[in-house]
């Protein structure tokens, strides 16, 4: 098992689902540098806020696993704004930085390495606090990425042949939107949840003058969600309050299921291996990483008690679990590789679940 030390705090990690490259993986780092100013008597006071702005910096690091032993070697690093978020669409990378920029790169296999080839400024005064490829069930391509914005906009940017350009920006929540994700059965819908207490969803056909819906039903922020891409309809709803929720978008009012995770649950990952399709991967902030196992059928009319059960839980971080993902690669007999990592104490863990 491999534990490497990031240098930067690490906020994001995802491993590469092209299956020619399943042993390779991203961490993205953040770390927040107050603005330094000298004072002496040929200070510029009007200058102050500009050059006290706080500068937030970071790197995607790119690893390889090389062996059955899951140690790991870094193979590069890229110096970029802050990362927040990102994703992978087969062999290309978004990265969504602290500059309001979606970045793209595209993994060379041949030469192992990432070659940046995009960059799309989506709002400069803002972060970019997270992003989604638009990727129809599993281990599709996708032209389209959504992306939440600090100053609580949604914004939807397309990849035609002349490049990545914004599609649609609109005001999505009135206050930070931590997660935007799309649905991985209806390629017209997404959802967003934000530090307002909403989860909303949208339909791109409808306009976006108003939501196809909006719960409110929550106690903290909404940080996390994700589609599951086994069932139909299921998705994931992680929050500041500590539970994950289960929604079945046909009747998006009403939790399937609730389970106290501990921590504010920071992201969820379903299982990329249809046989596991009950099995969530969740970074607990405060609580380290859990996977649980949702056993009962996942449907809201099923008229089923729901059960979960946390099957394994990782506690080597000492710090804010915040990037955590499956490995695409076939599992052993300890289980399917896991990649996670951890804020101030800058640490990426592999381990099997």
């Amino acid at each position: 098992m491999s534990r490497i030390d990031t240098i930067l705090p690490a906020d994001s990690l995802e491993f590469c689902p092209l299956p020619s490259a399943t042993d390779i993986f991203v961490v993205g780092t953040y770390k927040l540098e107050e603005g330094v100013l000298p004072l002496n008597d040929e200070t510029d006071l009007e200058s102050i806020p500009r050059i006290s702005k706080p500068v937030r910096s970071g790197k995607c690091l790119l690893f390889q696993v090389e062996d059955e032993t899951d140690r790991c070697t870094q193979l590069q690093e890229i110096t970029l704004p802050a990362v927040l978020d990102m994703k992978w669409s087969l062999d290309l990378l978004a990265i969504a930085d602290a500059e309001g920029h979606i970045i793209l790169c595209h993994w060379d296999g041949e030469n192992q390495q990432l070659d940046r080839v995009q960059s799309l400024a989506c709002d400069t005064d803002s972060l970019c606090l997270s992003l989604d490829w638009n990727k129809f069930k599993t281990g599709q391509t996708s032209d389209k990425i959504v992306v939440s914005l600090s100053n609580g906009s949604i914004v939807i940017a397309a990849q035609p042949s002349t490049g990545l350009e914004t599609t649609d920006i609109w005001k999505g929540h009135d206050y930070e939107p931590w997660i935007a994700a799309w649905d991985r059965w209806q390629p017209t819908f997404l959802y967003t949840g934000g530090d307002d207490c909403v989860l909303k969803g949208w339909d791109t056909r409808a306009g976006f003058d108003r939501p196809a819906f909006s719960n409110k039903r929550f106690s903290a922020g909404v940080t996390s969600i994700q589609s599951n891409p086994h069932l139909e309809h299921i998705f994931a709803v992680g929050s500041y309050d500590s539970t994950v929720k289960l929604f079945d978008n046909r009747q998006p009012s009403k939790v399937v299921h609730e389970a106290q995770v501990g921590g504010g649950a920071w992201r969820v990952k379903w299982h990329p291996d249809s046989s596991r399709r009950d099995h969530l991967l969740v970074a607990c902030m405060h609580d380290g990483f859990k996977v649980i196992d949702f056993t009962a059928p996942l449907i809201a009319d099923s008229g089923t008690s729901q059960t979960s059960a946390t099957i394994s839980r990782f506690d080597s971080h000492e710090s804010l679990a915040y990037g955590a993902d499956w490995s695409y690669a076939p599992p052993t007999k300890a289980g399917t590789l896991i990649g996670s990592c951890s804020f101030y104490d800058h640490l990426l863990h592999l381990w099997r679940a």
